[in-house]
């Protein structure tokens, strides 16, 4: 791992999230760098939710600090977080399901680039937001459902769209909140494969439950059992430790 400390993206330091006596997060330093493909595992309750949610600034640490790209946003609301480069996915997907994946991506590409305050000009009159639209549906294999209804979308294509609308405020960090929770077996490979092909520049955080999502995408991995870091290590160093094997994988491998 580089030690240029230039490479770090996000990071936090000793925190802690306290709900009345239940402590959800005990002392939790991460540091991610530039380009991560990081997994957050854990059984559930461990904290890892609660975690991505004090990242982001939904819920405020009772102690400890967030940075991003060195800066202290502790104390910054999600929406400025997300201007600063930190977007996240929800396990339930929060899309408009009136609006066609193309309508959902040209408002978030808009609003990254400003536009969205010539809201009076019609979709489409302008060429470079339209060319990136098109680039995303693509790589977010939406292109034959590019003019359907959201809520009439598989779910798989929801999750994926989900991702895509992420992608297109241009983060360099990215957390991913279980994209294939309630994801068909027949639709899961798409998830797979699209989370893998993601943008080297941006800096992935994943949470997941999908093993098979876990060991084929990180490449650096953190353990929380009872808000706690068990253990930091690359996948082959996670399956072979005992301590994850007895609290969370069982006895199952992965290479």
């Amino acid at each position: 791992m580089n030690p240029n400390t230039n490479d770090v993206v996000l990071e936090t330091k000793h925190l802690v999230k306290r709900f009345g006596g239940i402590t959800a997060t005990n002392d939790v330093s991460l540091t991610l760098r530039r380009g991560a493909r990081h997994a957050l595992i854990g059984p559930n309750g461990a904290g890892k939710t609660t975690l991505i949610n004090q990242l982001t600034g939904v819920s405020a640490p009772t102690e400890g600090q967030v940075l991003l790209g060195g800066r202290d946003i502790t104390g910054l609301a999600p929406h400025k977080r997300v201007a600063l480069g930190l977007a996240r996915t929800f396990q339930i997907n929060q899309l408009f399901g009136e609006l066609t994946p193309m309508q959902s991506l040209a408002l978030a590409v808009s609003s990254r680039r400003d536009a969205a305050r010539r809201w009076w000009q019609p979709m489409g009159s302008d060429t470079t937001i339209t060319e990136e639209v098109e680039t995303l549906l693509t790589q977010f294999r939406l292109e034959a459902h590019a003019d359907r209804r959201t809520r009439e979308l598989p779910y798989g294509k929801r999750r994926l769209l989900e991702i895509g609308l992420a992608v297109a405020l241009k983060p360099s960090v990215l957390l991913l909140d279980e994209p294939a929770a309630g994801v068909p077996a027949s639709e899961r490979q798409d998830i797979l494969d699209t989370v893998a092909a993601l943008p080297e520049d941006v800096s992935v955080v994943l949470i997941e439950h999908d093993m098979d999502l876990v060991f084929s995408f990180a490449k650096s991995m953190t353990v929380l059992v009872n808000g706690t870091v068990l253990t930091e290590g690359t996948p082959e160093q996670i399956a072979a430790d005992p301590r994850v094997k007895a609290v969370y994988l069982g006895e199952q491998t992965h290479g």
